[in-house]
Order: C-alpha cells, then sequence, then structure tokens
C-alpha cells in the first residue's frame, strides 16, 4: 500500500464527493493507494506545490496546465474529475440583460486576471461588442455578493453548479450565458495533476488514483444520496441546503469516461495563445496522458 498526498483545488464543496467516496468506500485502497485529502491555504498551492513534486496529485484546471507547461514546468494532466466548463458570466434578470449583447455598458466582476477578462472578452466579441463597451471589475470571488449589491452587473466566473443557486437561494432571479454557446472552448473544469516524474517513476500508484476516483465516481452516480452523506459525514459544517442543491447540479457534470480529447487540449491551446495569456504552445501529447484511463 503506497501513501499519497493528494490536495484539492479549492476548500471541500460537491465537486468533490467522489473523491470523499472513493476514499470512505475503500476505492482507493483496493488499488493500492493510502490516499490523504488535503485541503489548500491557498488556491494557487495545489498547481505549485504539484509542479514542485510537494504533493503527489492536486486537482485543477485544464488552462492552468497549459499556462503551467508554457512555463517550463513539466506537470501532466491524468485523470478527469469535471470535464466540461462550469465557468459562466452571471446577471439579475431584473437588468434586463436578456443577450450577451445586452451586457454593453455594464460592469462585469471578476476574480482570476488575466484569464477571467480573456474568456469574456471572447465572448463579448462573440457577441460583436468592442473592449470599450464594458468596464471590468475585481470582485475577488465574492461573485454573488458583487451582483446582489450592484458591486457590479454582471459576473464572469460563477459556476452554474454553485453561485447560481447560492444567488437563488438568497432570493434573486439569475440568468447565465454559458461559455461554450459565446465564443470560449469547452475545457475540463476539474482534472488531476502531477508532475510528470511522478507518473515515470511511480506509474502504478497513479493508475490507482485514477481507478479509485473513476470507481467513486460511478458509485456517486448510482448511489447520489448515500455519496452525499458520505461527503457531510467527512465535512460535517457543510451540511446544508446550498451543497444539496449543489450537489444535485454537479451529478450530471462528473466524467464518465476518463479518456482526454488531444483536439480538445489542441483547441484550447490555441485560444489560449490567441488570447495572449501563453506566448508558446507546447507539444499537445506532453500537456496530459491517458495511460492511466480507466
Amino acid at each position: 500500500m503506497e501513501k499519497a498526498t493528494f490536495l484539492l483545488e479549492w476548500f471541500p464543496n460537491p465537486d468533490h464527493v467522489p473523491l470523499y467516496v472513493a476514499l470512505k468506500k475503500g476505492f482507493f485502497q483496493e488499488n493500492g493507494v493510502d490516499v490523504s485529502i488535503l485541503v489548500p491555504s491557498d488556491p494557487d498551492d495545489p498547481m505549485k506545490l504539484a509542479a514542485a513534486r510537494k504533493v503527489d496529485f492536486a486537482l485543477n484546471y485544464q488552462p492552468s496546465v497549459i499556462l503551467t507547461r508554457s512555463q517550463g514546468q513539466a506537470v501532466v494532466s491524468m485523470g478527469l474529475l469535471i470535464d466540461h466548463t462550469l465557468d459562466t458570466v452571471m446577471f439579475l434578470r431584473s437588468s434586463g440583460i436578456k443577450s450577451p449583447g445586452d451586457l454593453k455598458g455594464k460592469r462585469i466582476g471578476f476574480a482570476v486576471a488575466p484569464f477571467d477578462q480573456a474568456m469574456f472578452n471572447a465572448l463579448a466579441e462573440h457577441a460583436s461588442l468592442k473592449r470599450s463597451d464594458y468596464e471590468f471589475v475585481d470582485v475577488g470571488f465574492n461573485f454573488t455578493q458583487a451582483l446582489l449589491t450592484g458591486q457590479a452587473d454582471a459576473v464572469m466566473g460563477a459556476f452554474k453548479n454553485y453561485e447560481k443557486i447560492e444567488a437563488e437561494l438568497a432570493g434573486a432571479d439569475v440568468g447565465i450565458f454559458e461559455l461554450a454557446e459565446n465564443g470560449v472552448p469547452d475545457f475540463y473544469q476539474l482534472i488531476v495533476v502531477a508532475n510528470e516524474d511522478v507518473l515515470k517513476t511511480d506509474p502504478e500508484m497513479a493508475r490507482g488514483v485514477v481507478k479509485g476516483m473513476a470507481l467513486g465516481i460511478g458509485f456517486t452516480l448510482e448511489n447520489p444520496e448515500e455519496a452525499l452523506e458520505v461527503f457531510f459525514s467527512a465535512n460535517p459544517t457543510l451540511r446544508n441546503e446550498l451543497n444539496r442543491r449543489a450537489f444535485d447540479a454537479t451529478i450530471p457534470l462528473f466524467a464518465s469516461f476518463q479518456g482526454q480529447s488531444h483536439e480538445k487540449w489542441a483547441v484550447f491551446q490555441r485560444f489560449m495563445l490567441k488570447c495572449g495569456l501563453i506566448e508558446k504552445e507546447t507539444s499537445v501529447g506532453d500537456l496530459f496522458t491517458n495511460e492511466f484511463s480507466y
């Protein structure tokens, strides 16, 4: 039984239910890995620590792998937790916004620079808006509060399975624009990453982690109520209506297959190059591996 550290990308939330299920039900252990799930103190830590081999595995995002690899650090995507984009542009329906073109003259809240601006700029260009047609406002990750208090007219980066529900529970009638329908290529939202040396020196540990996670996803899809209870038992302070509803919205979004698409990686890397988020492309085959697909 090999010990492995697995760092989440953010605080525990319903996106992570299959991981806690895999831990509780012994799916990691039966595949030869004793996994410790860790919570980052800073959202920038997971990629940095995985790249530096300070942790064995970490959750992160497809765009972050492309960016980190373009900077010369040998990180690789090896597994999928959520395989489509969760980020949206969220707005109050009472604002009169009905289409992306209605964002002209609006203040757009964001959290992650320059990535959020780049995605919104692509959406705006798709709607025939010019850069001078809107203003960016840094709202941190307080998307819902920024919208409800009038700090921003719309927010870029709100998750459709979390902030949208959070706003609705606060009594707001909100709408969203899906990025993949408005000029931004679909991307893998949550992936398992590791330094490529980890995968070369201990492929069986990597295989056990991916297989355990895949089994956790399968159990979650077949037994959602029990899976959520496992998560709440591990994180009792999160037992509330927001997380129950967020989990219901996330169930259809978990990856049902661990194989990653070469084309999807290539398309999004070209998008990032076009947007100026990276200065050079990396060989697509170096960004991900399907060696451990299950």
